[in-house]
């Protein structure tokens, strides 16, 4: 069962998913900005990624709801989905580009100290599980590969990083998705003329 929004409508409900996409983007624009330049060291703490998923998920939560509630708190499966992904891509497309950005140009600095932290931790995890050096430098070198892709992405890898976070976003759509769903009542009042 569709809610049958004619285009006009699915329109203006795609208009709204986009701003609330790009709200929320700034918010987490805001947050990384705050957390680089007044605790930076937190960034590289595992700790901090939680909050930042349960902050995200928070997040996700209040602008769904919002768009629900503008498109007058019904709407199918499929139309859940479809503007649910496209909130969840452009915010994290708009982030994206944010923090390649602020990382290339405007804060070089900050691809130094993510890669640093990331070696530590990796080095860390690498003496847990070996003590052989041999199998440590071998780890410590695939994940320096790896980190300078995650801090210097050239345009395919920034695409091919882009592609990964589309699937692992359209499945959390999904999962919103179905839980934010709200068909019309069947036998809901009809409303009375004028």
């Amino acid at each position: 069962m569709t809610t049958n929004l004619n285009s006009e409508e699915k329109t203006k409900v795609k208009r709204i998913a986009i701003t609330n996409a790009f709200l929320w983007a700034v918010i987490n624009i805001i947050i990384f900005l705050l957390v680089y330049y007044a605790a930076p060291t937190l960034m590289a703490n595992p700790t901090f990624g939680f909050i930042t998923i349960a902050i995200g998920i928070g997040l996700a939560i209040y602008f769904i709801l919002d768009l629900r509630k503008k498109v007058g708190g019904y709407w199918s499966f499929r139309e859940a989905l479809g503007n649910i992904f496209l909130m969840f891509f452009v915010q994290v497309v708009v982030y994206t580009i944010f923090t390649t950005a602020f990382a290339k140009w405007i804060e070089p600095e900050y691809a130094n100290m993510m890669r640093d932290a990331t070696l530590n931790a990796t080095t860390k995890m690498a003496e847990t599980f070996s003590s052989d050096q041999e199998v440590i430098d071998k780890m410590i070198e695939e994940a320096e590969k790896s980190i300078e892709k995650q801090v210097n992405p050239g345009f395919m890898d920034f695409v091919q990083g882009l592609a990964i976070a589309a699937i692992f976003y359209f499945i959390g759509a999904l999962i919103f998705a179905a839980i934010f769903k709200r068909e019309r009542p069947v036998f809901a009042p009809a409303e009375e003329e004028q």
